[in-house]
């Protein structure tokens, strides 16, 4: 009897064991998806506005320890992540996902809302939480900008022959759209001017509107939209996070759009080093 009843107590604690790592690894998951649900909607961040970014990836090459306090780009190093740029979060207190969002929303939005990082990893020891965000180096050979412009364009039509889900909007599959040689002008300067100048924003630092463009080169419409990237390397990268993120994916979604012109920049100066323009019109 002493031994089914010792044997019985074994088990019991290695369940609880087991439960206990499930419940931190749900906790590490929910504040990456509270992370990207902050980014994706539209924010005020230290008085200034913050405008909607595609999620995050979670890479669990970047979920180092919650305790151990070492150099990060070692630490990087060791975990085989060739990044350019990092920054690690760490909290002391929360007691869960939520208290742990609140704390970052409250001291660290600057970071979390840097439209120069595409990875994310948390991991949680106790009551001790450990956010890091990455940027890697850019690895995938991409053509010239007007060959990943068209690239893109695939891709969205793609997108665009499937319903999706956007956020609470539901769209339909529907018609593909056109390339447009105009829109395609419009977006490569767009792109240059953010890789150049280091700035992401619909709003270039003249203060001209993608509508205001799309005009100068030359493309006259009765509706226009704009969505922008940076960071990820390759065009599937980049329809994934704008499909993940409801505003990019109800602009790539939208039935009333017919034309497309795409571009991308690079300028390793730059935080982001890489940096995506997609504009829809209709004329």
């Amino acid at each position: 009897m002493r031994l089914i009843s010792s044997a019985t107590r074994v088990a019991a604690l290695s369940l609880g064991l087991l439960f206990a790592t499930q419940a931190l690894a749900a906790d590490e998951k929910q504040l990456i998806d509270s992370i990207n649900l902050y980014r994706s909607q539209v924010q005020r961040c230290a008085g200034q506005p913050a405008g909607e970014l595609p999620p995050l990836a979670g890479d669990p090459r970047l979920a180092l320890s919650a305790t151990s306090v070492g150099n990060l780009q070692q630490a990087m190093a060791s975990a085989g992540y060739p990044m350019v740029n990092v920054q690690a979060i760490s909290l002391s207190g929360p007691r869960d996902a939520p208290a742990a969002m609140k704390a970052i929303q409250e001291s660290f939005c600057k970071v979390v809302l840097d439209p120069q990082f595409v990875d994310v990893g948390v991991s949680r020891e106790g009551r001790e939480w450990r956010i890091v965000l990455a940027r890697p180096l850019l690895t995938a050979r991409l053509g010239d900008s007007q060959a990943e412009g068209q690239k893109l364009l695939t891709a969205l039509n793609s997108a665009r022959s499937q319903p999706h889900q956007c956020g609470n909007q539901s769209f339909a599959a529907t018609t593909p759209l056109a390339w447009n040689a105009n829109l395609a002008t419009a977006a490569e300067t767009h792109s240059r001017d953010m890789a150049n100048n280091n700035f992401f924003d619909h709003k270039d630092r003249d203060g001209r509107t993608p509508g205001d463009r799309a005009e100068l080169a030359g493309y006259v419409g009765q509706q226009l939209g704009e969505n922008i990237a940076a960071g990820q390397d390759t065009v599937g990268k980049v329809v994934s996070g704008w499909l993940e993120s409801p505003g990019h994916c109800a602009n790539l979604m939208n039935p009333e759009y017919r034309e497309l012109g795409a571009a991308y920049a690079v300028d390793p100066k730059s935080d982001a080093g890489i940096y995506w323009t997609a504009m829809f019109g209709t004329q």
